[in-house]
């Protein structure tokens, strides 16, 4: 089990530890981008993190609708012997294979076509971060803890993706 917040912020070090590994390799071969596509990247980046907020705030199902899946998480009958330790669901939400999924595609189009590809993986840092801080704020506001896993005990039904737990179970 790992925090849904953890989760989402994990993302800026899986993709930070992509673009660390592809950007020596990409730029020592193309060397160092020209300026002139930062405004259209910094338009992209802003694009990214409106509709992250749209999705995380909204019922809508075709916005993305998390919020529904929030109202919808269900309680955890026993929180002390389900989740982890404190500071061990960080160290869980760390995902290996999505740093991979951002690297070789990263690699293999920075050597293709230049430079700039090397920073698409940062399309999904600011929707991360959007998401992790209005959970974060949701999760105050309710008194409660997201969680994604799966709890053989306690099967998670149709349209519901998360967990909750009262906040005072565990730091977190």
């Amino acid at each position: 089990m790992v925090r849904y917040v953890h989760f989402q912020l994990a993302t800026i070090f899986e993709v930070g530890a992509a673009i660390g590994v592809t950007a020596p390799v990409v730029l020592g071969v193309h060397g160092l981008p020209q300026s002139n596509y930062a405004l259209p990247l910094l338009c992209v980046l802003g694009a990214s993190a409106l509709f992250g907020l749209l999705a995380v705030s909204t019922r809508s199902g075709w916005l993305g609708g998390e919020k529904r899946d929030f109202e919808n998480a269900v309680p955890l009958a026993d929180p002390e012997t389900v989740l982890p330790a404190p500071r061990e669901s960080m160290r869980r939400s760390f995902d290996g294979s999505f740093v991979v999924i951002v690297a070789l595609p990263t690699l293999v189009f920075g050597l293709l076509w230049g430079p700039w590809v090397i920073s698409w993986g940062l399309f999904f840092v600011p929707e991360r971060i959007v998401k992790g801080v209005y959970m974060f704020f949701w999760e105050r506001r309710h008194g409660v803890l997201l969680w994604r896993g799966k709890v053989e005990e306690q099967p998670l039904g149709k349209d519901q993706f998360l967990y909750s737990s009262p906040r005072i179970a565990t730091l977190g």
